[in-house]
C-alpha cells in the first residue's frame, strides 16, 4: 500500500508542478506574440487527466505495485524530461504558436514528431497497470488516444497553415 501511495503522490506532485510550469510558459509565449489554436479540445484533455488521476487514487491507493510497470513508468519519465528540456519555454499543455519561431527538430523530435504525446499515450495505461487496474488502463488509454488524435490533428493543421 505504501508504494501505491508513493507512486500516486509522485504523480500528483509532478502534474501540479507541470501545470505551474505550463501556465508560466503559456503566459510568456502569449506575451511574446504567441497565440493559442485548438482550444476547444483543451477542456476534454483537462477532464480526462483529472479524472484519470482521481480514479487512480480512488481505486489504486491500496493496491500492490508491479515493479516492472513502475520501471517502465520511470523510463517514460526520462522521456518526459528529455522532451521538456528540449522544448524549454515552448513546452506547455496548450497549443501555442509563436510566429517566426522555427519548429523544434532536435532531441527526441529527431525521432518522433510528437514525443510528448507518445510519452503520455504510454504513461496513461502504464500507471494503472502498475497498480493492477487493467480496466482502468484500457478505458483511459483508449479515451486518451481519442483526445490525442483530436489534438494532433489540430496541431498539425495549425503548423501546416504557418507554411
Amino acid at each position: 500500500m505504501i508504494w501505491a501511495i508513493a507512486l500516486l503522490s509522485f504523480l500528483t506532485l509532478q502534474r501540479a508542478i507541470e501545470l505551474a510550469i505550463a501556465t508560466r510558459h503559456t503566459k510568456s509565449l502569449l506575451a511574446r506574440g504567441g497565440y493559442e489554436v485548438g482550444a476547444s479540445h483543451y477542456p476534454a484533455i483537462v477532464a480526462l487527466h483529472a479524472t484519470w488521476l482521481a480514479t487512480l487514487w480512488i481505486f489504486g491507493w491500496d493496491r500492490p505495485v508491479s515493479l516492472a510497470f513502475v520501471c517502465a513508468f520511470a523510463v517514460l519519465q526520462l522521456g518526459r524530461v528529455w522532451v521538456l528540456a528540449t522544448l524549454g519555454e515552448r513546452w506547455t499543455t496548450r497549443i501555442i504558436l509563436l510566429p517566426g519561431a522555427e519548429p523544434i527538430v532536435r532531441g527526441p523530435f529527431r525521432f518522433v514528431r510528437h514525443p510528448n504525446y507518445l510519452v503520455v499515450a504510454l504513461e496513461i495505461p502504464c500507471v494503472p497497470l502498475a497498480l493492477g487496474l487493467v480496466w482502468h488502463a484500457v478505458v483511459f488509454g483508449t479515451a486518451n488516444l481519442a483526445v490525442l488524435w483530436w489534438r494532433i490533428r489540430c496541431e498539425n493543421r495549425a503548423y501546416a497553415a504557418l507554411g
